[in-house]
């Protein structure tokens, strides 16, 4: 997996966590990946920017009302660059996506929408202004591979390449059927289908995008999430050949994977 340069068009560029303690996630992640939070202004309400040494790493907001109405729990949202965040919504839609919101201004930071793909998995899309996106990136306490688990891998071939033009890597091991998604050349993210490998209760799981934060020792980073109060999802694994990862849930219940090795 080659390292990708942010922000390009059409890749990865913004990780925000949407929680519903602030205060909380603040201190967690700051004992967890060592960022500090600044609140700034915003036209979404409360807002702070995650940063990681003197670069930003991720945004923070209070999550929606209409999410916790319907019963979302705290969760990590991905935003993918784009040129034009209403033509890229217009072809979504045309592609069988639904628009949750927008598209719509973020004062003069960007133009953003928030969309659903055939298959059920949300992702955001940011056409950028004065905000360009991440700024910490493919080192550790910074995000480095956005990853699509998706009921219907055949749909999300379909769907994605047409708005993002990206293209799916297929598997190089038959028996580990896992897509990676390529721009230009860039590999900067990964696809697997839901099955029943997944355990008995795979069905009930819906398609998502995952995010992974790059540490030097997943082992140490594990335990230390879990002393903080997060639940671990998958203990520490090995990745055949390229590393070790493990996935973990916040102590308000937001999903994300951390990541040792090299991309």
């Amino acid at each position: 997996m080659a390292q990708a340069t942010l922000p390009a068009i059409g890749t990865f560029c913004w990780p925000e966590l949407a929680t519903t303690d602030l205060k909380a996630a603040q201190a967690f992640y700051g004992d967890l990946l060592g960022w500090r939070a600044r609140e700034v202004p915003s036209s979404m309400g409360n807002y702070a920017i995650f940063s990681l040494g003197d670069r930003q790493a991720a945004g923070l907001c209070a999550q929606g009302e209409e999410q916790l109405k319907h019963g979302v729990p705290p969760n990590w949202l991905s935003y993918v660059s784009v040129t034009s965040a209403d033509a890229t919504a217009a072809k979504a839609r045309e592609l069988g996506a639904q628009i949750l919101a927008g598209p719509f201004d973020v004062m003069e930071e960007g133009r953003m929408a928030v969309i659903q793909d055939p298959a059920g998995a949300v992702f955001a899309i940011w056409q950028p202004r004065n905000h360009k996106g991440a700024s910490a990136y493919m080192e550790p306490g910074a995000f480095c591979w956005t990853e699509l688990a998706t009921t219907d891998a055949q749909a999300a071939q379909a769907f994605y390449p047409q708005i993002f033009g990206w293209t799916a890597k297929p598997p190089s091991d038959p028996a580990m059927p896992y897509f990676e998604w390529v721009l230009e050349g860039t590999h900067f993210g990964g696809m697997m289908e839901i099955t029943e490998h997944w355990g008995p209760a795979w069905k009930e799981i819906p398609s998502h995008w995952m995010i992974y934060f790059m540490v030097k020792d997943v082992d140490e980073r594990t335990a230390q999430a879990q002393a903080l109060g997060a639940t671990i999802r998958v203990p520490p694994r090995d990745i055949p050949k390229v590393g070790r990862f493990a996935v973990i849930a916040d102590p308000q219940g937001a999903v994300f994977s951390l990541f040792q090795g090299t991309l």
